[in-house]
């Protein structure tokens, strides 16, 4: 289900809600009604600026975490982990071609996706080939092709990664399974996200970065 369909359910249940008040009680007085219709429309207006700024909301929450000494990434080694946000969710701090972004950890997307304005910072191009369709939560959008020279968490880092650019992700930046799946293992223990990086054994290489190479 989407925000927007989340929010005309919540606001649709508010107004049943007012209606039946009305209806059971003898003395309707227009202050009341005044009154409760005030009070809904905050709930409203509040579930309406939550939903559609959700990750900025996030952000500072985040940082006002770590201001208080709560950091939510934290390296041991090479092991990263990652404490999962006020909303339920785990964020990571990610560098696309050494540009800095905020993004989700989302074990449910495919491929990682990012927004058109993290792709021009990290000078990611799309390729010139057709859109291609994802599926989101919000429906199914098109987004192009391209790939990331360097994407990286702390120690964790990975070349050549495959991702979609799209304009109808807008400030959102996803981290998907493509990530995930090279490194030797991601497990969520105690409310916290553990990446673990895999050794070089030829081929693809593994979401670590190699101090020969650097």
């Amino acid at each position: 289900m989407s925000d927007d369909r989340i929010i005309q359910l919540l606001l649709l249940l508010g107004a049943l809600m007012l209606a039946l008040k009305a209806l059971s009680s003898h003395r309707v007085t227009l202050r009341g009604l005044l009154q409760t219709l005030v009070l809904w429309a905050i709930i409203g207006v509040t579930a309406v600026i939550v939903m559609y700024h959700r990750q900025e909301l996030g952000g500072l929450l985040a940082r006002a975490s770590e201001k208080l000494g709560y950091e939510q990434q934290v390296v041991q080694g090479e092991t990263v982990r990652i404490k999962m946000s006020p909303d339920g969710h785990f964020w990571a701090r990610v560098q696309i071609n050494g540009v800095e972004r905020r993004m989700l950890v989302d074990s449910g997307a495919t491929i990682t996706a990012i927004s058109r304005d993290t792709a021009e910072a990290a000078e990611v191009k799309p390729a010139l080939a057709p859109p291609m369709l994802i599926e989101t939560a919000n429906g199914t959008v098109q987004a192009q092709p391209a790939r990331a020279d360097n994407v990286a968490i702390g120690p964790l880092s990975t070349r050549d990664l495959p991702l979609v650019v799209g304009d109808s992700f807008g400030d959102l930046d996803v981290l998907g399974m493509n990530f995930l799946s090279r490194l030797k293992s991601w497990r969520v223990e105690d409310r916290t996200l553990i990446l673990e990086p895999r050794k070089s054994t030829g081929g693809e290489e593994p979401a670590r970065r190699s101090q020969a190479r650097e």
